[in-house]
């Protein structure tokens, strides 16, 4: 599944783009590319396993899988 919080902007409110940027409504920011690569599904990527960011904002503490560290500002 394609990641339902990443959104493609072509601009920040401020400036605008000459082509659409990704942008994870999660974190709130521009991401990069081959972030946004990963969230479109490329290589098998599990929003519910691999990503702390889907985690952090859709599972419960007990829920999380052990070795991804949450407390980091992504």
């Amino acid at each position: 599944m394609v990641c339902p919080h990443l959104d493609y902007r072509d601009a920040d409110g401020e400036h605008s783009f000459d082509h659409e940027r990704p942008y994870c409504e999660i974190q709130e920011a521009f991401v990069s590319p081959m972030a946004a690569d990963l969230c479109n599904d490329r290589a098998d990527f599990d929003h519910e396993t691999h990503c702390a960011v889907y985690q952090r904002y859709h599972l419960d503490s007990d829920q999380l899988v052990p070795g991804l560290d949450l407390t980091d500002a992504d």
